[in-house]
């Protein structure tokens, strides 16, 4: 795959993301922070069988998404077993 070929593909990743997807700070509710995650993830399976490459932006998100994940739920068992 060219540089151009990867540059586009990584365009493209943007788009969607920004069309599909609220920014990981943004999000408050744990069902659709899993709802992205398992999105991303898919998506990210979906260019690896097509295309056999991944942007990097989008294992910076789905990580971002996950940080985000974790911290609510350790927020969310503080708040349980306090």
């Amino acid at each position: 795959m060219s540089g151009y070929e990867k540059k586009q593909l990584e365009l493209e990743f943007k788009k969607f993301t920004a069309k599909n997807f609220e920014r990981p700070a943004k999000c408050s509710n744990l069902g659709q922070i899993r709802f992205y995650i398992k999105e991303i993830s898919e998506k990210i399976t979906e260019l690896k069988n097509r295309f056999n490459y991944v942007p990097d932006s989008a294992y910076k998100l789905l990580h971002q998404y996950n940080a985000k994940q974790n911290t609510m739920v350790f927020s969310n068992f503080q708040q349980e077993y306090q």
